[in-house]
């Protein structure tokens, strides 16, 4: 119900905009929900964000029990990122893009990190550049 919530929120904000989106199952767990509003908030915002270059974007929500572990996951099929920078993704006010290229101030990402440790979780992310990125986060 939560990223249903927040996804319905982002797309009103962005009017015309040829978007699929999918949300799958998703584990439950306890969790703070206002933190965790605000993770679903940037890493959805970023995947809509990144995205608005594409005709058509696509962005998939997902997760999984793993080990014990609620595995969650947001891909898009928008700008992407090398790879060899992910760690940095995560830095406040460091940006892999222009601001020309995407407007933002560079802390949404450490944000989600600093809640999902907060949460006894992990976060990462995996990209390409022109190719997508995919934003993964575990909660215990």
């Amino acid at each position: 119900g939560l990223v249903r919530e927040v996804w319905a929120e982002l797309l009103a904000g962005a009017p015309g905009r040829a978007v699929d989106f999918r949300l799958e199952d998703l584990p439950v767990v306890p969790a703070d929900r206002t933190l965790l509003r605000q993770v679903w908030v940037n890493l959805l915002d970023n995947a809509l964000k990144y995205s608005r270059h594409r005709e058509r974007a696509e962005i998939v929500v997902r997760g999984r029990v793993q080990d014990g572990e609620a595995v969650y996951s947001v891909t898009d099929n928008g700008a992407g990122f090398d790879q060899s920078l992910s760690e940095k993704l995560f830095l406040a006010f460091h940006r892999l893009h222009s601001e020309e290229e995407f407007e933002g101030t560079g802390i949404g990402l450490a944000t989600v990190q600093r809640i999902i440790h907060r949460h006894g979780g992990k976060v990462w992310a995996e990209g390409e550049p022109g190719k997508g990125a995919i934003f993964c986060f575990t909660l215990d």
